[in-house]
């Protein structure tokens, strides 16, 4: 699994304080400029490992943080789409474990050729500590990662 840092990502620190006063936290932000219109894809996600997001969280952030990323970017032909992760999440970019620290979680370990699971005790940028059932910690590195989800068991 591929890690990429939030910093790496344009606008992002902006958007994530702004996300961040507001009570939440920035899991993503993707910004595809095109001819006519600028398409804004973000997801956003409780502070609490098992909060849940509803329409108006998602309703409030966008009204705050379309505005700020139009200033940002300098116009108006904006579009924007603002998700929450919902409990079927696939984890795409490994800096998310980070993120959803306390949340459970199942990868998929190449070097096992099986899932493994439990809760993200922490997570830098080469790999995730996580809390199995027995109550051993595991450290799964990201390079092994294939896959990953939330797990709602």
């Amino acid at each position: 699994m591929e890690y990429t840092s939030y910093k790496s990502i344009k606008y992002y620190d902006e958007c994530a304080a702004l996300v961040e006063g507001m009570g939440f936290k920035l899991v993503e932000l993707k910004i595809v400029p095109s001819k006519t219109t600028t398409k804004i894809s973000a997801m956003i996600a409780s502070t609490e490992p098992d909060g849940n997001i509803g329409v108006n969280d998602c309703a409030k952030v966008h009204r705050v943080l379309l505005p700020r990323l139009e200033a940002l970017l300098g116009t108006e032909e904006t579009m924007m789409e603002l998700t929450s992760p919902g409990i079927e999440h696939n984890i795409k970019n490994a800096a998310e474990f980070a993120v959803f620290t306390g949340r459970s979680v199942r990868v998929w370990d190449k070097t096992i050729t099986d899932w493994v699971g439990g809760k993200i005790l922490s997570a830098d940028d080469k790999q995730v500590t996580l809390e199995a059932e027995d109550g051993n910690s595991l450290s799964v590195s990201f390079e092994n990662i294939a896959k990953a989800k939330f797990d709602n068991k």
